[in-house]
């Protein structure tokens, strides 16, 4: 009997063993990825640059007969044509919005104000058909001006090409300068016009573990611009042109310039941007 029911438990295990051959195996749990999130332009932007600014305008003058007793009849004193270029540094903030995350068109708004180191000395006048008489001279009474800085407000239109963004710009300019006037009791004044700007660059965004994210912002982006700006052409009377040099007492011949404040600039950037990934 013992015999009999070791033979059978042994039969039933081999019998198990066998069913459990042929049950199918279960299958391992697919992997997991997780999905790298798709670079976005949209956001919020502040930041900083500097670059260098490429006086195209030129200071217009009339031509002034100036007769006796200072000059012989007929000489002529005219103001000297000049430009310069300098140094331009600022900051800017500005809002993107793009249309689709990756690749897709992108526009904004951006305002920036810069530092613009645009020294002028227009002294100099040149005198043609005869010398001036003795114990005068012939001054440009603005004595030293200069463009001292200017901002503008810009609407951004570009496409981005994931990381990298290509874009235009333009729209409302402004400036102010200074002129010391230095002789005759004349006093020095601020002079503030506006205008228009239109450029375009080329952005580019860092990686987001960027040595230079010093503020934990969702991206660092650098970006190489050019501007065109052009500002308001002012006429004013320039007051004294002839001067007696013994006593430093102008003589007003209410003399008319124009003044045209046009410039390229040439700069480069780095954007902090927070907000949309």
């Amino acid at each position: 009997m013992r015999k009999l029911l070791l033979a059978s438990t042994v039969l039933a295990g081999m019998t198990a063993v066998a069913a459990a051959a042929d049950l199918p195996r279960r299958a391992e749990p697919p992997p997991v990825f997780t999905p790298v999130p798709v670079f976005t332009w949209t956001g919020f932007y502040a930041g900083f640059n500097v670059g260098y600014a490429f006086d195209t305008g030129r200071q217009q003058g009339n031509a002034f007969v100036i007769g006796p007793p200072f000059a012989p009849a007929g000489t002529i004193a005219t103001f000297r044509n000049d430009s310069q270029d300098g140094f331009t540094g600022g900051g800017q903030i500005g809002y993107n919005w793009q249309l689709t995350p990756g690749s897709g068109v992108v526009f904004g708004i951006e305002a920036d104000a810069q530092y613009l180191d645009f020294g002028r000395d227009r002294r100099a006048a040149v005198i043609t058909g005869g010398p001036l008489a003795a114990g005068f001279s012939v001054v440009d009474p603005r004595g030293l001006s200069s463009l001292d800085f200017f901002g503008t407000v810009r609407g951004r239109l570009g496409y981005a090409f994931d990381r990298i963004l290509v874009y235009g710009t333009g729209g409302f300019a402004y400036g102010s300068g200074s002129t010391d006037r230095s002789f005759g009791g004349f006093n020095g004044n601020d002079d503030f016009r506006t205008g228009w700007a239109a450029g375009g660059g080329v952005e580019w965004a860092l990686a987001n573990d960027s040595f230079l994210n010093f503020f934990r912002s969702s991206a660092v982006t650098f970006k190489i611009e050019g501007l065109y700006v052009s500002l308001d052409r002012g006429t004013r009377g320039q007051g004294a042109f002839i001067i007696s040099n013994a006593t430093n007492t102008p003589v007003v011949f209410n003399a008319v310039g124009q003044r045209d404040d046009e410039f390229a600039v040439v700069r480069a950037g780095v954007n902090y941007k927070f907000g949309s990934y």
